[in-house]
């Protein structure tokens, strides 16, 4: 990032979305998240027009499939079975490829952004051309990239780079669960909406919280101190170690989150006898509220969902925000109000013997996907008079 003008990169992008501010993706560099040795090289993209920045792409030249939310481990494996179309040699490593995305961050939006006044086609063209020349030479250690991935765009992204890119991208579908604001006036509001049952077993869920004397409370922007962000850091730890693995952010990361953009977070801390024993960080964007990380040093019944659901749904109707993206996976969000909603991702492989027959297994994945995301609406707890 420090190769691009910060003004211009943040001119371009604004405060609608956090994870694309300059800020975010400088202090993951800076603090050593990204970078060749965690396997994340940074390799942004940038469009000029003379002297002035009219279009960027976050990318990296990616060494792993870890970290990214779209998961091609099987794509690597399948790869070595394939003969390079030029020498007839398999065992070719997928590693690296192109990754547009965001690190660590499986939460839609846009990618690549535009000057308002940039014509798409030109643009993208532009892009495609810089892309290929990647993708068909071979560095000074032999590496060649396997291809080039887009992740996470949001449905209109998804659309205008399918129509205006040059060749034909494959297209993947997946399924996260998100809340939707139907104008809801407070969170008694929300839980009217539903139907009895689910009703009590909320109530019931928030009152376990209080019943083993946690009490949780939100901070806000210049109201969150680098004390708490260190306590934080604590409970967010523990989610990894307790699967024996390292985190994938530093503390220092978090710290220079809430010195350069502050403003955009918000933060749940949880109480049980006056220590602090769990939190929740979350993002804020001009209409989404984003959960991302979250950590605890006790088990406590419900404290997860309290904590990483419902405070945020509370905080997103007070906010007047209009949806709250909680993160990834989770079936159990379906009865607490989370709606199934797809997610998009679009591929670009060189190798077309490959390319087919990963279009083939996409074909498939997209049909079983839009019947889980079916069946998903039909387990939904809101009454059927409920508004929206």
């Amino acid at each position: 990032m420090q190769d691009l003008p910060e003004r211009s990169w943040q001119q371009l992008v604004g405060q609608a979305y956090p994870f694309l501010r300059y800020e975010f993706l400088q202090a993951l560099e800076e603090t050593g998240c990204v970078s060749l040795a965690t396997g994340w090289q940074p390799c942004h993209a940038a469009v000029w027009q003379g002297e002035r920045l009219v279009a960027v792409l976050p990318g990296y030249r990616k060494y792993h499939s870890r970290g990214e939310y779209v998961f091609d481990f099987q794509w690597a494996e399948a790869y070595r079975h394939f003969p390079d179309p030029e020498t007839g040699i398999m065992g070719r490593d997928y590693y690296p490829k192109l990754l547009s995305a965001i690190p660590f961050t499986p939460a839609g939006g846009p990618r690549l952004v535009m000057a308002e006044d940039a014509r798409p086609e030109e643009v993208l063209a532009c892009l495609a051309d810089a892309i290929q020349v990647l993708l068909t030479e071979q560095s000074a250690t032999g590496e060649r990239l396997s291809g080039w991935h887009l992740l996470f765009p949001d449905a209109d992204q998804t659309a205008l780079v399918s129509k205006h890119w040059p060749t034909p991208l494959l297209k993947r579908q997946g399924c996260q669960f998100h809340w939707l604001n139907r104008g809801y006036a407070d969170f008694e509001a929300f839980l009217a909406a539903m139907t009895s049952k689910r009703r009590k077993e909320v109530r019931r869920e928030r009152r376990k919280v209080a019943d083993q004397g946690l009490s949780l409370k939100r901070f806000k922007g210049k109201d969150i101190t680098p004390e708490m962000i260190s306590q934080f850091y604590t409970f967010y730890q523990m989610t990894y170690h307790l699967r024996g693995q390292h985190p994938y952010l530093t503390e220092s990361f978090f710290l220079q989150l809430l010195e350069t953009m502050g403003d955009a977070l918000m933060l749940v801390l949880a109480w049980h006898q006056g220590r602090a024993v769990a939190g929740a960080l979350f993002f804020m964007g001009e209409d989404t509220l984003y959960g991302r990380y979250w950590g605890a040093l006790v088990e406590a019944d419900c404290l997860h969902f309290e904590a990483c659901y419902y405070q945020g749904i509370e905080f997103a109707i007070a906010e007047g925000l209009q949806r709250f993206d909680p993160g990834t996976q989770g079936e159990h969000k379906i009865s607490r109000g989370f709606e199934p909603v797809l997610t998009h991702s679009l591929h670009w492989l060189p190798d077309e013997r490959f390319s087919r027959a990963v279009d083939d297994f996409l074909q498939r994945e997209r049909a079983a996907v839009a019947d889980y995301r079916e069946q998903a609406r039909q387990l939904l707890p809101f009454r059927s008079n409920a508004p929206g």
